[in-house]
């Protein structure tokens, strides 16, 4: 066995999706996390990160538009 050798990981985007919702709430099993770790593509992992980040910051913005423009701020 080389220091060469990869493992190759089979996880779809969906599962981490799953895997980074789960992380934004925090409340994850460590076994559960412990299984993620070893079937996620780190890559996929970082792609649904960046997805998960941009829903996060679009409902951010979205929720102060709508205070904003319901004049509810200016009160």
């Amino acid at each position: 066995m080389s220091s060469h050798d990869t493992v190759e990981r089979k996880g779809s985007l969906l599962h981490s999706l799953r895997a980074v919702a789960w992380s934004f709430f925090g409340i994850r099993k460590r076994s559960g996390y412990a299984e993620d770790m070893s079937k996620l593509n780190p890559v996929t992992v970082v792609i649904a990160g960046l997805i998960g980040a941009a829903i996060f910051i679009g409902a951010l913005v979205a929720l102060v538009h709508w205070v904003v423009s319901s004049g509810v701020a200016a009160r």
